[in-house]
């Protein structure tokens, strides 16, 4: 029988895409990702049965019933609510899951199967630090967001031009369309025929001459206004506040500050920081100007102009999106490294993917491995290290026989609303949850059908009589997961926190112990020899693969590799200390490092 193929993806190829794979080309420019991978694909593979998605995995369409259609799922998402969404439609489904994820020249390909290994949230995932291109260009809701921003535009206007950190509105914002051509109409309304005809932040600069004054109108009044013509973006977000020059030099006291302590540790008003953009910009001009035509700055933390520009441009950001802003110390110590997409690295994984996947078709579940991408070669001189699969997690609040937390809040302050979005949603994945208090009464909390107990929203938890030892029954229809809530009410958090999971799995793994036996080495693809399975095992009829690629917003052990193929939990072999971790059996004898968490901006 021909395998048929479904792939989705809600993204448009952009500029920054076509240097890291290589199925889309220039002309392609602001078109479907999912059909035009389609089309590549039928021009080397004409008997291909492929079916492009131009939509999000997170659309209730695609339901459990829509994921039983295929046999096996191959995830490339970038953030992990879509990650946690498919893991668990995929354990409802009893589908196996094939997750993966690039950073740079690592990466790491894993089978997730029900009841045989972990599931993608069985093990703590560190804090999310995965930055889609829509929300630092369009909708930045933290500091941080601001922070690349401003780096992006140091390296837009001074340094070397990188697609990937465009600084301007985002028109092509999956957010602001679900109709296709119209997504597709925007991200090419000024490259009709796919070329790249656009005037470069910095040849838009270098023509005013580095103009402060013109800088500073565009980036904080122009482009802001522009934004505010999006309006879907700002139906449930208090939308941004455009700053203009003239305005802000009349105000009395430009450099009035708050804080005590070092000079770094003040936070100026927002005309003192209109102030020290204007001065960083003309001390970076003048330091290119020195260096000559065609010369470029490198960003460096510890470069007094270079500092004060992106903390002068990430605080205007901050107060225009009603933010907090933030002392240059506070700024300094967020500003970090951003690791590149590697075309080579996501080829590797790519060909994993496909290696695990044959064995899965084969009916060879049993027989597949985590495989581990290296950058140098670990004792044995490999780069490609195979690990055992782990099994599921006890303690997983997603995969086990019947999923339960307990959650530390006050009652009397934590709002309905909260429970919902920053519990639930946010913290638990959940898509569309409707909860039930375990009264005796059978009390809807809240219901995901539309308006339904809106008005509950406003009223706090004490308000429908939930108290310590409170339980709630909370269901997610589209995921099918159901999980059981215990309250512990506390009147003591910590300043800021607004809950607390009691008992989340601790962040590192136990050692194993040390009686455990090396299992047989295998090759990274099939058993020696192996011949396609007739096993009973394997369906007769259902031979169908889903590929999920995502670049929706806002990374298998203890880390989140996310870059466009995809972040998943991770240990990895540090070539350079040589420590070592037992938390896997390696196949092939050798140990795993554990390694400081990889983070890409993407």
């Amino acid at each position: 029988m021909l395998a048929k193929f479904g792939e989705i993806d809600l993204d448009t190829i952009d500029v920054s895409n076509l240097n890291r794979q290589f199925l889309f080309q220039k002309k392609h420019v602001g078109k479907s990702k999912a059909q035009v991978a389609k089309e590549s694909v039928l021009q080397f593979c004409p008997t291909a049965n492929i079916k492009a998605y131009h939509d999000s995995i997170m659309n209730p369409d695609y339901n459990v019933e829509f994921f039983r259609n295929f046999m096996l799922v191959m995830n490339a998402l970038d953030n992990r609510a879509a990650r946690n969404h498919v893991n668990r439609m995929c354990l409802a489904a009893d589908i196996p899951l094939i997750e993966s994820g690039t950073a740079g020249y690592l990466g790491q390909v894993t089978v997730i199967k029900k009841g045989l290994t972990e599931c993608y949230e069985c093990q703590p995932k560190p804090t999310q630090k995965t930055f889609p291109g829509c929300t630092i260009r369009n909708t930045p809701s933290e500091p941080i967001h601001c922070i690349v921003w401003a780096k992006y535009l140091f390296n837009q206007l001074f340094g070397e031009e990188d697609a990937d950190q465009e600084v301007s509105p985002d028109t092509a914002d999956p957010e602001l369309s679900w109709n296709p051509a119209d997504t597709e109409a925007r991200a090419t309304a000024s490259d009709q025929d796919g070329d790249i005809k656009r005037v470069s932040t910095k040849d838009w600069a270098r023509s005013t001459g580095y103009d402060s004054v013109k800088l500073f109108n565009k980036l904080f009044k122009d482009d802001i206004q522009y934004l505010l013509t999006m309006d879907k973006l700002w139906k449930k977000r208090k939308a941004p506040l455009p700053l203009d020059w003239l305005e802000l030099q009349k105000l009395a006291c430009p450099q009035e500050v708050t804080g005590t302590g070092l000079k770094d540790q003040h936070v100026l008003g927002v005309a003192g920081y209109s102030q020290l953009f204007s001065r960083s910009v003309e001390t970076l001009r003048s330091m290119l100007a020195d260096k000559g035509d065609g010369a470029e700055l490198v960003w460096d933390k510890d470069d007094p102009a270079a500092m004060d520009f992106v903390t002068a441009a990430a605080n205007l950001r901050m107060h225009i999106f009603s933010m907090n802003m933030k002392s240059r110390f506070d700024i300094k110590s967020m500003a970090g490294n951003i690791i590149p997409a590697i075309a080579t690295t996501n080829a590797v994984i790519a060909g994993l993917i496909v290696l695990e996947a044959l064995k899965i078709l084969s009916g060879d579940v049993e027989q597949c491995r985590t495989i581990f991408l290296n950058k140098q070669p670990n004792p044995r001189k490999k780069l490609l290290v195979p690990c055992a699969l782990d099994p599921p997690s006890a303690n997983c609040y997603v995969c086990a026989s019947k999923p339960e937390v307990t959650v530390k809040l006050n009652v009397n302050k934590t709002l309905v609303l909260a429970l919902q979005d920053k519990i639930l949603k946010e913290k638990f994945g959940m898509v569309a949850p409707d909860v039930q208090i375990e009264d005796g009464k059978g009390t809807i909390l809240i219901s995901s059908e539309e308006g339904e107990t809106e008005a509950n929203n406003s009223k706090f938890l004490s308000d429908f009589g939930i108290r310590n030892g409170s339980r709630l029954q909370v269901d997610d229809f589209l995921q099918d997961y159901t999980l059981l809530v215990n309250v512990i009410h506390c009147e003591e958090l910590e300043k800021d926190v607004e809950f607390e999971v009691v008992g989340d799995a601790p962040d590192k793994a136990p050692t194993p112990p040390s009686s455990q036996e090396e299992q047989k080495n295998f090759a990274n693809g099939n058993k020696d020899s192996a011949e396609p399975s007739t096993s009973s095992n394997a369906p007769a009829e259902q031979d169908d693969v889903l590929i999920v690629d995502s670049d929706e917003e806002p990374s298998s052990s203890t880390m989140d590799v996310s870059t466009e193929s995809g972040g998943l939990k991770r240990k990895l072999h540090d070539a350079e200390t040589g420590e070592a971790s037992a938390k896997r059996q390696r196949l092939d004898q050798a140990t795993a490092d554990d390694d400081d968490d990889i983070i890409a901006l993407d």
